[in-house]
């Protein structure tokens, strides 16, 4: 079996806090849509940041495609792409200037730019308003070029988290779209958070829940909706982690 992500035994705190991530193991296979949940404060995004070294683990391993994240984060950072939360681009650049700032960050030559630029503005709607500050934009169109720049360097592995938060309908139709079709025609793996239930059961093929930086469940999500009689990842959700509020 060919694993995308390997994790063994990892733990983390912040710094003067209590240890979020404890003794946490999993295994995402090559090609997977696999996706992470939990209640707020679980320690998803934290567990995200974790995976493509933007925070450092106290104990433990986490290995992308065979390396340690820890040790090979220059050979690994050419493997992976990250969609995070909050936008991570240039506001007052055009979308066609923040591609090219960050596929020139990425490494690529400006044939492999132009190129992965003019490719993506079409995908991702965004052709007519190439040249416009992308800080006119709506909310929507931001999340599509956020998530154009995560993909620039055609990665092996792609991490988001909550990639279509606060967007219309079409904008998250055309983001969810797009991932399937890089999953099936590229194979590129995904690993995904999101509080988006009802899109998360149409993307993800397996799932882990995470609660108090423990995966308290974990399986193909057809396997788990089965085993805890639920026709739902809302349902499911709910069952595992409780229904009281969560800070």
């Amino acid at each position: 079996m060919n694993l995308a992500v390997q994790i063994q035994d990892l733990g983390f705190a912040y710094k003067d806090q209590p240890q979020l991530i404890r003794n946490l193991c999993l295994d995402i296979k090559s090609g997977e849509r696999f996706g992470v949940f939990g209640p707020n404060g679980a320690g998803k995004t934290t567990l995200m940041s974790l995976m493509t070294g933007l925070l450092h683990y106290d104990h433990g391993s986490v290995k992308i495609f065979g390396k340690e994240v820890k040790n090979q984060k220059d050979e690994i950072n050419k493997t992976i792409g990250l969609v995070p939360q909050d936008f991570s681009f240039y506001e007052e650049l055009s979308p066609t200037e923040n591609m090219e700032f960050f596929g020139a960050w990425y490494g690529l030559n400006k044939p492999q730019i132009q190129q992965k630029t003019n490719e993506l503005l079409d995908v991702m709607g965004l052709v007519d308003v190439r040249k416009k500050p992308v800080k006119q934009f709506s909310g929507g169109m931001k999340r599509r070029v956020n998530l154009a720049i995560g993909v620039m360097n055609s990665p092996q592995i792609l991490f988001l988290d909550e990639p279509t938060v606060g967007v219309d309908v079409h904008s998250r139709n055309a983001i969810i779209s797009y991932l399937k079709k890089i999953n099936e025609e590229n194979g590129t793996t995904l690993v995904y958070t999101s509080h988006q239930l009802k899109e998360a059961e149409d993307l993800c093929e397996s799932v882990a829940m995470i609660d108090q930086g423990k995966i308290i469940a974990e399986d193909a999500l057809s396997s788990l909706l089965l085993q805890h009689k639920q026709d739902g990842l809302e349902g499911l959700f709910l069952q595992l982690t409780g229904r009281d509020y969560r800070d």
